[in-house]
């Protein structure tokens, strides 16, 4: 594939350093690279509110090819206001398409930058959120030719942004290049696209190729707190999307201190196996001391890649413009339930997620019945669903109602799967968890958290046809979902294996499956986080082979057809296993 056998290494280089590059220093600056990474490719960027000239990019393209480095283009669609003009109602720079004259600079940047280059990816900022006067004005007019009277953004600025794509951005690009490939990168905030602009719905079938933002930074400090499972379940979710038109992921430096923090978005967007591994940015990467252990790691990376097959879980099912208790997922999935993500509904899944976002889709009760009955699948439903869906027919299904009460749990009931068997862990701190009331022998409860004599159900169990329905209790600030006692996370887990694969063990840690009896454990590295010991159940397994080092576990016990094997859970670590029968 390149410098790497399994994915492309790029990286990013702004506008505003090609601009002012000068051929000498820029051989040093490569040459420091060098010493790091093994870059395959460089976007090189032509505009980001400022415009580099010719000669510029052709001087930047020609000493990067000189060190055998492939290069395209960029775009970042910031403008500055004009000196003397009022200002927009805008955040970032990012353009009014309502303005005449920003419409004419885009057309511009477009063509110019398609004349210098066959291939340009547009960064994350091709979206609106101007409500200037004139912004406001079509959008009322928008909203009253359709009928909508909420006063709302979404429907107009999905159809402004798909207008604009074509018009400014395609059509002027394509003009001056026909054989110029676009691709339109989408951020981190997936649950915010509609409400911006982002439209992959449309979007998908207008340009050649997405990409994925897999950010996720320093989850505490700073404004988007997004769960690094993120850097994982995104990239499937666009792969999903438009299978084999998912560039790459792209993470970058910013907005973190601990070095970890940032080399954890590199591990799990090479778990999703991308095309390309995508560094924001050349100039950012300079002299940082998170550049040579990404060196490092890049290699680790790339020999467990040789083992792995294709991502495969728990399929959770995000219909385009949902949004609704955002990024659970991913806090799920840094406790250990492999999810991987899509847009369609996965009626041939045999194990499905849907949480309140995916009650954005009007027909989803209809469906789910549809699975249960047909497929005879396993859905997990979360109490955010059943409450979007409690007036649409979700009463058919389970006896459970939330009558918008909360409890505050900090002992656990917890019934093991083989008998009537319990166990009482308790939880460090209590956690507020939405009451789950439901008719007893009608649904079943497996885990129920409570407070002295009051308590309910944490996973409930319906059966329906042939499917089974479990729901799952969600607390009202997900990272609580840490807090839970380990017999508790590990018998949901147990309720839901994935290729006949659990873990029993802690929360923090996340499992990845894949489709060729493979997977990778990966304890997150967080505060209070200490090394543990794990266990893992593996159905039809005769041992487990760790293929990078040679090594071989032997099972601990086996229990009918399920092996169970004990392994280190290192913070920081990943190790890929593969099954051996």
């Amino acid at each position: 594939m390149g410098n790497y056998r399994n994915f492309k290494l790029v990286t990013y280089f702004v506008a505003h350093a090609a601009a002012r590059a000068e051929r000498e220093d820029l051989e040093k600056q490569i040459q420091w690279m060098e010493k790091h990474l093994r870059l395959d490719k460089v976007y090189l960027e032509p505009y980001r509110g400022e415009l580099a000239s010719d000669a510029q990019i052709e001087m930047c393209k020609d000493v990067l090819s000189a060190h055998g480095i492939e290069v395209a283009g960029g775009i970042t669609t910031v403008i500055p206001t004009p000196e003397g003009a009022k200002p927009k109602a805008r955040l970032f720079d990012t353009f009014c398409y309502n303005d005449p004259a920003m419409r004419e600079r885009l057309k511009e940047v477009s063509a110019i930058t398609a004349r210098h280059f066959d291939e340009f990816i547009i960064d994350d900022f091709f979206f609106t959120g101007c409500t200037c006067v004139d912004c406001v004005r079509e959008k009322e007019a928008f909203n009253r030719a359709l009928g909508i009277q909420d006063g709302s953004w979404e429907k107009y600025r999905l159809d402004l942004m798909r207008r604009v794509s074509q018009e400014l951005m395609i059509a002027p690009a394509k003009s001056a290049n026909p054989n110029c490939r676009i691709t339109i990168k989408y951020p981190n905030w997936a649950e915010s696209y509609q409400e911006t602009g982002y439209n992959p719905e449309s979007q998908r079938k207008m340009f050649d190729a997405i990409y994925t933002g897999t950010e996720t930074r320093d989850p505490v400090t700073t404004d988007q707190h997004l769960p690094r499972y993120l850097s994982f379940s995104l990239m499937t979710y666009m792969e999903s999307m438009w299978p084999g038109h998912n560039g790459g992921g792209w993470f970058d430096t910013f907005d973190m201190h601990i070095t970890e923090h940032y080399l954890e978005q590199a591990y799990l967007t090479a778990f999703s196996k991308p095309r390309e591994m995508m560094l924001f940015c050349f100039q950012s990467l300079l002299h940082n001391r998170f550049t040579p252990s990404l060196g490092f790691q890049l290699d680790q990376l790339d020999s467990v890649l040789d083992y792995a097959g294709n991502p495969t879980g728990i399929v959770c099912y995000l219909p385009d413009h949902c949004q609704s208790e955002d990024n659970l997922q991913d806090f799920l999935g840094m406790n250990g339930l492999p999810i991987v993500l899509t847009p369609y509904f996965p009626e041939q899944a045999p194990q499905i997620l849907l949480t309140r976002s995916s009650a954005c889709d009007p027909q989803i009760v209809e469906k789910l019945e549809a699975y249960l009955r047909v497929r005879g699948g396993t859905a997990i439903i979360t109490t955010g669903f059943l409450e979007a869906t409690k007036d649409r027919g979700i009463a058919r299904l389970t006896s459970i109602r939330l009558r918008d009460r909360h409890i505050l749990a900090n002992r656990y009931r917890v019934e093991a799967s083989d008998s009537a068997r319990c166990t009482f862990p308790y939880g460090t701190k209590p956690i507020s968890l939405p009451v789950a009331e439901f008719r007893n022998n009608a649904t079943w409860a497996i885990v129920k958290g409570g407070h002295e004599e009051e308590s309910y159900g944490i996973l409930l169990r319906d059966h329906y046809c042939d499917g089974t329905l479990y729901t799952l209790s969600i607390p009202d600030a997900y990272p609580d979902l840490y807090q839970l006692p380990s017999p508790v996370i590990s018998r949901i887990r147990e309720a839901v294996p994935v290729e006949g694969i659990w873990l029993e063990g802690p929360t923090h840690v996340s499992l990845f499956v894949y489709d060729n009896d493979t997977f990778i454990v990966y304890p997150y590295v967080m505060d209070g986080v200490q090394r543990e010991i794990g266990r893992l159940h593996v159905k039809n397994a005769d041992h487990l082979s760790i293929p990078v080092s040679g090594k071989s576990l032997q099972p601990l016990y086996t229990h009918k057809d399920e092996s169970v094997f004990e392994v280190p859970l290192m913070p920081g670590e990943f190790v890929l296993y593969r099954i051996e029968r």
